[in-house]
Formats: structure tokens, C-alpha cells, sequence
């Protein structure tokens, strides 16, 4: 059976629906099991924004974070893990095409003069697309921006690590540099309420973080099986051969 990329995408939905939102998503296909996630570290800039806002930052859905501040009260990390939630692969040079991840982290503003209104943006369920280095998520977000799924939200620079699976093993990839699409940055200024000063530090913003994916494989293909179309032309070849040999031997 080819791992093709829809028969991989519509393998790891199907599964993703039944499976339990704490569990890791585990997916066989073509005899070959794949599990994974991927982490969203926020870069010291977007931090740094998040403080001038006085922003608030709480998990949406199956992730798990890690949120730290310093001794005056400023952000000094946040990271979020996600479960892998659709993975695509090229059939024929197993290379990533893209990956997904269940659930995500909702920001609220608070109002605070010069800066926000007051408001609320949630990112979620995160899809990299490799081949244009675009990030999309579902955001759903105040001040009417509502839900939106599949949107274009960041580019990422570089992608560093291994994309392409030659055997069973652990593969960890860095997509760096991201960056907000000029959609996004007017999503976050709408969902967020942002005003002049909350503006002006989310547009100083050159590099939002990084996403480090993680994913485990048993990468033991099986051979393909013929379909029962082939089955039957190469039935009738055989009887055409047969045919042709008892005639040439009347």
C-alpha cells in the first residue's frame, strides 16, 4: 500500500477523532506507525510585547505548557506542546509535507490605557505547511473577529533537522523565525484590542518563536498489493498466452 499523502491525512483524522484529548496520536498506515508533537517556544520580542500588554496566556485544548516569570512578574518563558494531529508525506521520497497539531494557548487582554481595549485571540490546532513555510491555525478571537480555520498566520525562515524518514527512529526538525502575516497582525490587533502603544510593540515583533517537532516511526513499509483490477488483467494476459500457445501448437 503507497503512503500517499491523502490516504496519510485521512489515516491520522480518523484516528485523531476516537482518540482521547490527553493521549499522543499514534497512527498505522502502510505497516508503519508514526506518533509525534510539536512545541511552540515564544521568542524574548513576543514575550517582552506580551508584558507590555499585561497579557494573560491559558491552555486551549490537549497541550501542555510550561509559563515562567521572573521576580518582578515579567515572562521569561512560555512553551506549549501539542499532540501531532495530521501528518503528510510524499509517497514516493517520504519527505514531510506538512504537519498538524491538536490544540493550542488563548491570550487575553486586559484594558489598559494607550495600549488595548481590552480582548481575546485563541490559536489552535497549528498546521506547518513545509514546501511554503506557512504556519496556519484556527483563530478564534474577540471584537468580531470570530472563528477562522485554516488561516495564514506566520511564515517561518528556515527549517533545520530531518524532513525525510529513511528507517525506524526518532526525527526532530526547527522551523525558526517566525513571523506574522500582515492578515495576522491585523487578526491579533482586532481579537486583542490593541491601540497605539499595543500596536507599536506587536509591530516591533521581527521573530515570534520557534516550533520543534518531535516524531517516533517504525517505518516498516509493506509491499504493495496489487488491486483486484490488476488481478483480473493479469488473469486475462495469462489466458491470452494460453490461447495463443494452443493454436500455434494445432
Amino acid at each position: 500500500m503507497k503512503l500517499t499523502p491523502k490516504r496519510i491525512v485521512a489515516a491520522l483524522a480518523l484516528v485523531a477523532t476516537g482518540a482521547a484529548h490527553a493521549d499522543p496520536l499514534t497512527v498505522i498506515k502502510g505497516g508503519a506507525t508514526f506518533q509525534g508533537s510539536g512545541t511552540l517556544s515564544f521568542s524574548a520580542e513576543l514575550l517582552g510585547a506580551l508584558d507590555t500588554g499585561k497579557i494573560v496566556t491559558t491552555n486551549y485544548g490537549a497541550v501542555t505548557s510550561s509559563i515562567t516569570k521572573d521576580s518582578e512578574g515579567y515572562y521569561s518563558e512560555i512553551s506549549v506542546s501539542a499532540p501531532m494531529q495530521t501528518l503528510t508525506l510524499d509517497d514516493t521520497s517520504l519527505a514531510v509535507l506538512g504537519v498538524g497539531t491538536k490544540g493550542g494557548m488563548t491570550l487575553t487582554a486586559p484594558v489598559l490605557r494607550s495600549v488595548s481595549s481590552g480582548g481575546s485571540l485563541t490559536v489552535t490546532d497549528i498546521n506547518a505547511d513545509l514546501t511554503s513555510k506557512t504556519i496556519y491555525a484556527t483563530i478564534i478571537g474577540g471584537n468580531g473577529v470570530g472563528t477562522i480555520n485554516n488561516f495564514a498566520l506566520w511564515n517561518f525562515a528556515t527549517i533545520t533537522g530531518t524532513t525525510s524518514y529513511t528507517g525506524p527512529g526518532t526525527y526532530v526538525n526547527d522551523m525558526s523565525g517566525l513571523t506574522l502575516t500582515a492578515d495576522g497582525f491585523a487578526k491579533f490587533s482586532q481579537s486583542l484590542g490593541l491601540l497605539s502603544l499595543g500596536k507599536s510593540a506587536m509591530s516591533g515583533i521581527t521573530d515570534y518563536g520557534t516550533i520543534h517537532s518531535v516524531l517516533h516511526t517504525t517505518l516498516v513499509l509493506t509491499p504493495d498489493v496489487p488491486e483486484p483490477t490488476t488481478y483480473a488483467l493479469m488473469s486475462l494476459g495469462l489466458l491470452g498466452i494460453a490461447f495463443t500457445a494452443r493454436r500455434k501448437a494445432a
